[in-house]
Formats: structure tokens, sequence, C-alpha cells
């Protein structure tokens, strides 16, 4: 394992970080018994795993349902020093229950301080709003600070880059959470920030809202070669000094490997990259042509700014990638979403009916004409109800 100092906390973080959401019984909170042996088992595997590789930091949330109670039951075995702990709170309404949440998370863990407390979930003005205010969660959690029960605070968003940045400009926090990799690269100016500012940056979901990697098309497979994909992906971020870590959602022991291969390949960057990166920017400019070569976000306004709320920034990034690369099922999933996910993934869908005021306003735009065409495309590309109706039955006449 390698390891790299997370900005101002000074901790030697590995490259790799243990994810601990998919691994739990249940996203709810559940009574003990109701744990099957075999699932807390693979649980305890797949941390003893991680600790056999080096990889230290383990990294879990109160909304993770029955983890933090599962890993209290393995961290109780381990040495306390042996391992980086982290959790995640969400900023609330009521101040009090912040800290009630964390409370019950330490209880949870089984420890008397967490190395790093994120204040989790920090994606819409609400949340801001719930973080920053007089007696609020930031307020709390350097209450925690001080009474010795968390060593250092963050916090974890999805927000848009004009709500993301200026949480990071507060100067408040020690690290963040957040999403940036090959297919997610307009967050790339808060990751510059953070580091400005001597924050670990941790990386969100590198491999499933990065692509789906773990399940790649031929397409994505052939790109990337000699690499994986998600190889691939590890050492892009690597590539960046100011990365820290990335975060590895293990269900299973196994679901180290590929990322611990891709590892052992590091001091390949170099030469491994360009190449790989070549063939992914030529399959952008023959699926997409150029005017989408660079910077193509630039002047399109976040969702919560535009009418009906059309995440068109987040529909652009899902079309140019899922179509260039075959990546079809990340795609639908991920178009999917829009409506459904609330905070975690908002938004609306490129539905017909509400392109017309979200394309005037985008009247101006230097690829105004592009982006109206692309809206139009992915949602007949990747919208369940489009899709079934193209594949429906059709007349025999």
């Amino acid at each position: 394992m390698k390891y790299r100092r997370f900005g101002q906390t000074e901790l030697q973080m590995p490259l790799l970080t243990c994810g601990t959401m998919r691994f739990q019984h249940k996203w709810q909170d559940v009574d003990p018994a109701e744990v099957p042996a075999k699932g807390q088992a693979n649980l305890e595997a797949v941390m003893r795993r991680a600790l056999e590789q080096g990889i230290n930091h383990f990294e879990t949330a109160r909304g993770y349902g029955s983890s933090e109670m599962q890993m209290g039951w393995v961290l109780r075995q381990l040495n306390r020093q042996d391992y980086i702990l982290q959790t995640k709170t969400p900023p609330t309404k009521d101040p009090d229950d912040f800290l009630r949440r964390f409370d019950q998370s330490m209880d949870y863990l089984g420890v008397d301080q967490v190395d790093l407390l994120a204040i989790h979930g920090v994606n819409d003005q609400g949340g801001i709003d719930d973080t920053l205010k007089k007696g609020g969660a930031l307020e709390k959690a350097l209450w925690l600070k001080e009474q010795g029960r968390v060593a250092h605070i963050g916090f974890s968003s999805h927000a848009p880059m004009p709500q993301l940045m200026p949480l990071i400009e507060t100067n408040a926090f020690s690290f963040v959470n957040l999403h940036w990799y090959y297919i997610y690269p307009s967050n790339w100016p808060a990751v510059a920030a953070a580091a400005e500012r001597d924050m670990g940056v941790l990386i969100i979901s590198p491999n499933d809202k990065g692509g789906q990697l773990f399940k790649p098309s031929d397409k994505m497979r052939q790109l990337c070669a000699p690499l994986s994909p998600m190889a691939f992906n590890d050492l892009y971020c690597w590539a960046r000094p100011e990365v820290g870590t990335l975060s590895i959602g293990a269900a299973r022991p196994s679901d180290f490997d590929e990322h611990l291969a891709a590892l052992e390949r590091l001091e390949e960057t170099n030469s491994l990259l360009p190449p790989i990166l070549a063939r992914l920017e030529a399959a952008l400019l023959e699926t997409h042509g150029p005017d989408w070569a660079v910077d193509w976000w630039e002047g399109i306004k976040p969702y919560y700014q535009q009418p009906g709320e059309v995440n068109v920034l987040e529909i652009l990034r899902i079309w140019l990638y899922a179509k260039a690369f075959g990546l079809d099922g990340f795609g639908k999933s991920r178009y999917n979403m829009l409506g459904k996910g609330g905070h975690w993934f908002p938004g609306k869908k490129a539905e017909p009916k509400a392109l017309g005021p979200v394309l005037a306003q985008l009247k101006g735009h230097k690829l105004a004409p592009a982006i109206a065409q692309a809206l139009a495309e992915a949602h007949e590309l990747y919208d369940d109800h489009a899709v079934a109706a193209q594949s429906g039955p059709r007349n025999s006449n």
C-alpha cells in the first residue's frame, strides 16, 4: 500500500479507502439478532482483507443502515491505533438531533473518538444552511472536537460547483469527500481549491458514479487496455497529487483485487495513461465532434436555476460519456434516478414537454443547438418509458 498525507489532518492516508456502504445487512438500523451469521462473516472478511493489504481507513455513515453496528463488532477486536475511522452525520434542522445521531454512531462503532467526522450530504441550500447556521451542524461538530470525540472535521457533498465551492472557501473544514474522476471533470476546481487550503480530498464512488466501471462495456475495455477501466480510473485519479484517497465500496473481499493490481502499476502511470487518454478522447471526438472537446459545461446553470429544475449538466455528462464509450447501463441507471434521488441526485429529466423553457434560457450559449439535440437524444436513449415505447408492439401494417 502507498500512503499520502491527508492535508492538514496530517494523517497518512492509504490511496485506497474501504467504503462500507455496500456490505451492511440492511439500509435501516436492525435488531442485532436479525443479522445473518454469513453476512457478518463476509463483512468481517472484507475488513480484515483491507487491513491485510494496508487499507487501514474505514469510511462509514449514520445513513448506511446497519453498517456501523456490524462494523463495531469487528472494530472491538482490533487495536484502535491500527485503523483510521471516519463516519458521517447529516446536518439536521434541529442541531441537537445531529448530536443524537453522532452519539448513536459512536455507540454502534464502540469507540471513544473518530479520526474523521464528515457532515454528510451537504448537497443543497437547505443542507448548507443547516450546516453553517449559528448553532448548526458545523458548530456542534466543533464542540465534539473540543470534547475529544472527533479529531478532524470535514464534509461530504454531491452539490453542484456553485454550492460546493463556497463551502470549501469557508476554510472551516480539514477535508472533503466529493466526486471527481475521468467522466466527472467539471469538479476539478473544487479539488484544486481544497488542496490549496491543505484539505484532504477523498474521491466518492469512482467506480459506480464514475461509469459503473465494475461492469464496463466491451468498448470501454478496449479503450482502456492494457488496464481494466477501473484500474485506468484509479491511476487517472492518483496521478493528481491533490487527491488523497479513493473510496472503494467493497461488498466482498475480492472487490479490492483489481484496485490493488492498479496500485502495483502506479510507477508506470506516465507511460500507461497517455495512450489510453488519447483513445478515449478520440472516441469522444468521433462520437460528438470537436465542440464537446473542452469545458462544455461552462456557462450552463445548475439544476436549481433551470426551468422545471431539469438537470442539464448531469444529463449532458451522462449522454456524453455513456454514448461515446458504450456505457448504456450506466446511462440508463443514472438518468432514471433523476426525479427520484432527492438531494442526493437532484433535478429532473429532459422530458420533451419541459425542454422549451430550458432551451430558451440556453439561447446564446455557444453549444445551444447541440445541447438541444443532446438533451432530446439522452431522453430517447436512456429514459425507461421512452425506451419501452420504442421497443413496444408495432402495427403489422
